[in-house]
């Protein structure tokens, strides 16, 4: 059964929404086949409900309906700008801006003079957001600023050089469209960017070293042989309370970078700190000489401990399933 498409007999006869998920807060390509295929099965705007998934990848789990045939829907001819403006107005924080953009190419398909009408209330608001991002683009670029810590990376390989740790507060979606734009101006160089929504780190890999990865959940970005190759990571968001000041010392920025891209590494050195430096050298250690008659001969002067390690020893050495 088909979707009603009739305005009359959607008011004598209103509709569940249809509910389309994207993968991500911007996610331009996303709503460019959604949109191909709503407007390829005549649904009007006003029947869609458009979602954003918290994380990329989880569209299938929000319950969302899929649109059939998707794939098959053919290309929709519109004017150039209705292109910029959607690439840039995705990344806009006004919820409602996937409703805007796909009434506009409803419009634009069904109301051909629209092109021409600059006065358009449609139009002037995609105009105005698009211009806003751009906008929170390049204040991000003119404003960030990093700081310079020796993580445990730098320690074991200090010709990477240090990591340079930055916190910035952009007022739209724009990490995903900003990140390789910075990946390219500081090729050479290790860096983290922390913000609310999420964070992204770049590792430069030098020339010749795609293959050589630091991280196995990276990106390497295509490159041409003799430019830099990095990787990109993006991981959550960082807490805003735990965000240090301009001003201070290199260990509580290293602690925030820690807190999101490493917390099992700053966990155990946390764990390591609460200890006191007396029961830290004191902890008993095996010998690496000692012998299994020497165990043995311990274990007959302690019955009681005997048996509890007999049983532990004959569980550990019992064969798995």
């Amino acid at each position: 059964m088909g979707v009603m498409n009739d305005l009359l007999t959607n008011d004598l006869f209103p509709q569940a929404l249809l509910p389309v998920t994207l993968q991500g807060q911007a996610d331009y390509e996303g709503f460019r086949r959604a949109a191909r295929g709503l407007l390829a099965q005549n649904i009007l705007p006003e029947q869609v409900n458009w979602q954003c998934s918290s994380t990329p990848g989880a569209g299938a789990d929000a319950g969302a309906a899929p649109i059939p045939a998707l794939g098959d829907a053919p290309a929709v001819s519109v004017p150039p700008e209705y292109v910029a403006l959607c690439q840039a107005a995705v990344m806009h924080n006004n919820p409602q801006r996937f409703n805007l953009l796909y009434r506009l190419l409803w419009r634009l398909v069904h109301e051909p003079d629209l092109r021409h009408n600059q006065l358009d209330a449609d139009m002037a608001l995609a105009r105005q957001m698009a211009e806003e991002v751009r906008h929170d683009m390049q204040k991000m670029k003119a404003q960030l600023r990093f700081h310079s810590v020796q993580d445990d990376t730098f320690k074991s390989r200090p010709q990477g050089g240090p990591l340079h740790v930055a916190w910035f507060e952009p007022e739209h979606h724009i990490m995903d469209a900003v990140a390789p734009l910075f990946a390219k101006r500081f090729a050479h160089m290790r860096w983290a960017i922390l913000t609310p929504e999420c964070s992204v780190e770049a590792d430069y890999l030098g020339p010749q070293n795609v293959g050589h990865a630091r991280h196995a959940a990276s990106e390497p970005l295509a490159a041409k042989p003799q430019e830099a190759v990095f990787a990109l990571r993006f991981r959550p968001g960082a807490d805003k309370t735990t965000v240090p000041s301009d001003d201070a010392g290199e260990q509580r920025w290293l602690t925030l970078y820690e807190q999101v891209f490493h917390p099992d590494r700053l966990r155990r050195r946390m764990m390591q700190k609460g200890q006191a430096p007396h029961y830290r050298n004191s902890r008993p250690r095996a010998k690496p000489g000692a012998s299994a008659g020497a165990r043995k001969t311990h274990a007959g002067r302690s019955p009681g401990v005997a048996s509890t390690s007999g049983a532990a020893q004959a569980s550990s050495r019992s064969p798995s399933a």
